[in-house]
């Protein structure tokens, strides 16, 4: 299987998310939040990007768990909002491969974090110069530890940004 391609709208970040530090007086946004997050869990990994539209564009994609999501997310087939309170969210969802999952989070403008008993998934956006960061995070949980497998997740979460930068294009 060939390595998706990034198309021009995609840029890799200008960080590096293993070396980057905070100062003590620089705010922590959505992006560097889900970066801290990743951070205490063994195995997870974190794939950043530029995509060239605006935040309300690109997150009207990410953000639209029921519609949007399964355009650009690799193994979604279909995701259902069971309930939607405030930020709070349950949502169910199955692959593409017939897994089912229901999935406990938070979801609001620029950041998604959702966990089932075996599956995570992280979602983070900022508006930067009229463009959007985005970072992608997610895998299987290894149950009964704090641990993500990491097998193949590096190259899904790629895709899954190559994608999205599709989909927003698309409309």
């Amino acid at each position: 299987m060939s390595t998706p391609r990034e198309p021009d709208d995609i840029e890799p970040p200008d960080t590096n998310a293993d070396t980057y530090t905070y100062t003590d007086t620089e705010p922590i946004d959505a992006v560097g939040r889900l970066r801290v997050l990743i951070a205490g869990i063994p195995g997870a990994r974190i794939v950043e990007g530029i995509v060239d539209a605006p935040f309300a564009d690109v997150w009207a994609v990410m953000g639209d768990l029921e519609h949007g999501f399964g355009r650009f997310q690799p193994d979604m087939r279909h995701v259902r909002v069971l309930r939607h309170d405030g930020d709070r969210i349950e949502a169910h969802a199955r692959s593409r491969y017939g897994m089912r999952a229901r999935f406990d989070g938070v979801l609001r403008p620029g950041w998604c974090w959702l966990q089932s008993r075996f599956v995570i998934i992280g979602m983070a956006a900022v508006p930067e110069h009229g463009r959007t960061r985005v970072a992608l995070t997610g895998g299987v949980r290894i149950p009964g530890r704090a641990a993500i497998v990491p097998v193949g997740a590096t190259r899904e979460l790629r895709r899954g940004l190559v994608r999205l930068g599709r989909a927003v294009k698309e409309g």
